[in-house]
């Protein structure tokens, strides 16, 4: 898939809420749309939440936490915070942020879904310095990251100065990364809206750096989306892999998730 260059994307906004137009095609996220694949027995077959979940349940009272370092649309984090998990979500791009803050927003206004929405946290922001911050036994998120409830204010645009709150950071027991795919050659192969994210975001430039940045920060799991018959990332191979149609999820297993 090849965009034209020459037509802008537009935030835009009405009654229904924020979405972005690029020519004819418009972009808005919804999460009822994903309420049939909560129910409890289609809910245990998503890859994502099998990729997530441990073997061994927490003991009663203790919910898995998850830091969704590649926010995009924010669809896998709705599915595993559906499944109980308390997610963190981290996305750099100011647009793609307005339109998964305005998503979470709606579904939190939705009885049907506000529940869900409720465990999930959204942050705007770099998460390879979050995750960095987690390794490096820093306080706080920097100030330059914005939440989408604003806890966290942004202040100095300069990442080395940016002051630090006192809230703790604690290692999350899964961390999922997905991060953009190249393009395919055939645009038929790619859904419409990851044709439209294509206009505001590249895809990974430096998988080493992600990686790692990930496994620093000391989770039990790292989830790795990927396309079914695509490479791993950074060639790095998982402790095992669940397959679907189009894509793949490798699990990077690192240790036990302790209890509390």
């Amino acid at each position: 898939m090849s965009p034209d260059n020459n037509i802008e994307p537009v935030l835009c906004s009405d009654a229904s809420g924020i979405y972005l137009s690029v020519g004819e095609k418009h972009l808005q996220g919804d999460f009822s749309r994903l309420l049939p694949r909560t129910a409890e027995n289609n809910l245990n077959g998503e890859l994502v939440v099998r990729a997530a979940r441990p073997k061994k349940a927490p003991a009663d009272g203790h919910r898995l936490t998850v830091l969704d370092a590649t926010a995009g649309m924010g669809e896998d984090s709705f599915l595993l915070a559906a499944a109980g998990f308390d997610v963190t979500l981290y996305e750099r791009d100011h647009t793609i942020y307005q339109l998964l803050a305005d998503t979470i927003r709606r579904a939190l206004m939705d009885s049907a879904t506000c529940e869900i929405a409720s465990r999930m946290s959204l942050i705007e922001g770099d998460s390879i310095g979050a995750m960095r911050a987690i390794a490096a036994g820093i306080p706080s998120v920097p100030s330059t990251e914005k939440s989408q409830s604003d806890t966290v204010a942004a202040a100095s645009a300069d990442s080395d100065s940016a002051s630090f709150s006192n809230e703790t950071i604690s290692s999350p027991d899964v961390i999922l990364l997905d991060p953009m795919f190249p393009e395919r050659k055939k645009s038929g192969l790619v859904k419409k809206k990851f044709q439209l994210i294509h206009y505001l975001e590249a895809p990974c430039s430096d998988e080493e750096e992600l990686l790692e940045s990930a496994r620093s920060a000391c989770p039990a799991r790292i989830v790795i989306k990927r396309p079914a018959r695509g490479p791993f990332l950074a060639g790095q191979k998982p402790s095992f892999s669940l397959n679907g149609k189009t894509v793949r999820y490798d699990v990077l297993v690192l240790h036990d998730i302790v209890q509390p």
